[in-house]
Formats: structure tokens, C-alpha cells, sequence
């Protein structure tokens, strides 16, 4: 008899999560097709993660874990954060989607990514480049930090705007970034 890998298994059903999440929503997501795609039957996919919405927790979760990870922060240069937010969106756009998705269908209010340790920091951070004069005390942190977030996202693809995509021209990256790095900078200046 095989032994089963837990923790294999458990990646399986979060990527086929991912990507199921991710182009259909969590209404239209289908816990038959996950599992067939992890090649696991539902009662396994029901015993990792209790219900759908267990399910698009662990994924979201694992989702902007990676990204708020993969993007430090240095509220002393609130523009080069901005571009790395950038980068990891068009990188990620898994999980614009499913950020996406969760507020259209959760309605979910206050802090939607971060987790409240790591949003606190990050608003200490703030607070303190305001107090040695970095970052204008004109704004409380945390609305320093949600315009940062925005503007960073302003070509994610859920912009009302004009969706980028990994496979634009390096140029128009280089444009979009070097635009961002001047509107953050000009925004926050004291």
C-alpha cells in the first residue's frame, strides 16, 4: 500500500484551489474539479481544509503570504515598495484575481491582504519615517499605506484603467514603474 504525502497533497489542492479561485470566483469555483486536478478525492480536499471557503482562506492566505513576503517594505522609501508591489502584481496576478474576488463575493470590510501583525509594523514604520520627517504627517499611516497599495496596483489586472501583463514590452514596464516612483515620491514628500 503507498503511503500518502500530506504535505504534497496538500500543495496539489492548493494550487488546482488557486487557479479554480482564481478564473472562477468563489461561488463558481468546484470543489469536484479542484480535487480531480490534484488528482485527490473530495473527502480529502474536505478533511485539509473543512469547506469551500476553508479552502479559498488557505489559498488566499497562501497567496499573499507569498507576495507580502516577496515585496519588503522600507517606509523610508515608500517608492521603491511601490514599484516592488508592482512587480509582484504582474508577476501575481493570481492574486489581484483573487483578491478580487473575495471582496465582490465576501464584502469583506477593513484590511483584506495583510495580516494585522504585519500591517501594524508596517504602520509603525510610517509613523516613525513621519516623526524624522521621510513621509509627510499630513496623512494617518495607514492611509499613507492604502494609497501606496492603490497606486501600486493602478495596472493590476483589476484596473479600472489599463490592465499590464507579464508579457508587455520591458519599455512600458520601465515607463510605468519610473511614473509610480515619481507620483508615490511627490505624494508622501513632507
Amino acid at each position: 500500500m503507498p503511503v500518502r504525502d500530506a504535505e504534497a497533497t496538500r500543495r496539489r489542492l492548493l494550487a488546482a484551489a488557486t487557479a479554480d479561485f482564481a478564473a472562477h470566483g468563489i461561488a463558481g469555483a468546484r470543489v469536484d474539479r479542484i480535487a480531480a486536478e490534484a488528482g485527490v478525492n473530495k473527502a480529502l480536499l474536505y478533511s485539509h481544509f473543512g469547506d469551500k471557503l476553508g479552502l479559498f482562506d488557505a489559498v488566499f492566505r497562501m497567496n499573499a503570504d507569498a507576495v507580502v513576503e516577496a515585496t519588503p517594505f522600507t517606509a523610508e522609501d515608500l517608492p521603491d515598495y511601490a514599484v516592488r508591489l508592482y512587480d509582484a502584481a504582474i508577476a501575481r496576478p493570481e492574486l489581484i484575481r483573487l483578491a478580487t474576488w473575495a471582496r465582490l463575493e465576501r464584502v469583506t470590510p477593513g484590511g483584506l491582504v495583510m495580516d494585522e501583525a504585519a500591517s501594524d509594523a508596517k504602520l509603525r514604520a510610517i509613523a516613525e519615517a513621519q516623526r524624522t520627517g521621510f513621509i509627510t504627517p499630513a496623512m494617518e499611516p495607514r492611509d499613507v499605506l492604502a494609497l501606496v497599495i492603490a497606486m501600486a496596483l493602478t495596472w493590476s489586472c483589476a484596473s479600472l484603467s489599463y490592465a499590464a501583463a507579464p508579457g508587455d514590452p520591458e519599455a512600458d514596464h520601465e515607463r510605468r514603474r519610473r511614473a509610480l516612483s515619481t507620483a508615490v515620491s511627490g505624494a508622501f514628500r513632507p
